[in-house]
């Protein structure tokens, strides 16, 4: 990717504790190929056009994910671990003052999950585009595949899944727009399932790009099995010199 002179920062949500994956380590730390989810999210970022790192965990866990971080080879001038909240939003926010703090000048920050270790370099990369192009809330998301139905009224009905996405990350934005969206959601006392979410409580708008199918979420064993296939077969096409 063609590096830019003006920085990107990427909050990188890593404070969840994997109860439903296993393995008596955070799921950040869970590794697949040999290396830990959160490095493979790091690597996506920085290849895409990240600059700058902020790493939210669990407080408990610095060292761990410390001897983690060595593996990306940042110095203490582009990488910082912060200790996050009770929900995801209260991390992010937390983060986002260590971010402004990082990397003063920064205009776009990325908010992405270490679940999602697989996330293509391109996606990256389209949505910091996206939002140097003047979107202040970019996310990225793929068709809905599955048949849908709410639950109403001790039934169900079927919704039509032409007219859905579901979303990803890294969803990006223009820092200042989301500082001050998590310090209104938490003004107002709202829950937020994401930051797109938070922006839009301030009627900021969100802009969709094209995400990706390799962008999948590790919650259980059979995604950590399906990632481990992704990631053999992106190994495969590096070594015909295909592009992945």
């Amino acid at each position: 990717m063609q590096n830019s002179p003006e920085p990107v920062v990427a909050v990188v949500v890593a404070a969840g504790s994997g109860v439903r994956l296993g393995g008596g380590v955070p799921k950040a730390l869970r590794e697949l190929g040999g290396v830990p989810l959160l490095v493979h999210a790091a690597r996506g970022l920085l290849a895409g056009g990240v600059t700058h790192l902020v790493i939210g965990i669990r407080p408990g866990d610095e060292a761990d994910f410390a001897r983690a971080a060595e593996q990306l080879r940042l110095g203490a001038d582009r990488l910082r671990l912060v200790g996050g909240g009770e929900r995801r939003q209260d991390s992010v926010r937390l983060a986002l003052a260590a971010a402004r703090q990082l990397a003063p000048t920064a205009q776009v920050v990325l908010v992405h999950d270490a679940a999602r270790p697989l996330t293509p370099a391109s996606v990256v990369a389209e949505v910091i585009a996206s939002v140097r192009s003047g979107a202040r809330s970019v996310v990225p998301a793929v068709p809905v595949v599955d048949s849908i139905r709410q639950l109403a009224d001790g039934g169900s009905r079927a919704l039509d899944r032409a007219g859905l996405v579901a979303v990803q990350t890294p969803q990006g934005f223009d820092l200042a727009t989301l500082v001050a969206a998590h310090e209104q959601v938490a003004a107002r006392g709202l829950d937020v399932t994401d930051d797109a979410a938070a922006c839009e409580a301030i009627d900021v708008p969100t802009r969709l790009v094209a995400g990706s199918t390799d962008a999948l979420k590790i919650t259980n064993h059979v995604d950590l099995v399906v990632a481990e296939q992704l990631l053999a077969d992106r190994a495969v096409a590096t070594s015909d010199g295909r592009p992945t």
